[in-house]
């Protein structure tokens, strides 16, 4: 039994909420238990510099926690002055997952921006994060 008192073998119950937010392009909320993550996509025209002129999109994501998304406090990194390493490593881990699914050709010059916050941490915020961001966001 898991502490949520869930058996092993049981899923978390997942909602999404799409378009959760006023201005983004596209945004959900997904909760998967009691995890839950807001996530908006960014469509903007452009590309970085090593695809200019090759036709081809990127999508590049931010991820992030609210400091109260844990049982703790923990201060914004932003406040440190720099993203630490498990902060960067699954900025990159969504964005190369996330580029893996895309049909990069098929956006033309354009770049999507996805940002994962972490509203509530209890346990799979990059599954939750990589698994419904663009399908839910869309």
């Amino acid at each position: 039994m898991r502490p949520a008192g869930r058996s092993t073998s049981e899923v978390r119950p997942v909602t999404l909420t799409r378009h959760f937010t006023k201005h983004a392009e596209g945004s959900v909320l997904v909760e998967f238990g009691e995890t839950k993550v807001l996530c908006t996509a960014t469509v903007e025209e452009g590309v970085p510099r090593f695809l200019k002129g090759k036709g081809q999109g990127w999508v590049t994501a931010e991820y992030g926690m609210l400091p109260r998304s844990t049982h703790s406090r923990m201060a914004r990194e932003a406040a440190k002055g720099k993203q630490g390493g498990r902060t960067l490593e699954i900025q990159r881990l969504i964005a190369r997952s996330l580029r893996a699914a895309v049909d990069l050709q098929a956006l033309g010059e354009f770049t999507i921006t996805l940002d994962c916050d972490v509203i509530q941490a209890d346990g799979g915020t990059r599954t939750a994060a990589i698994h419904r961001c663009l399908r839910g966001a869309g």
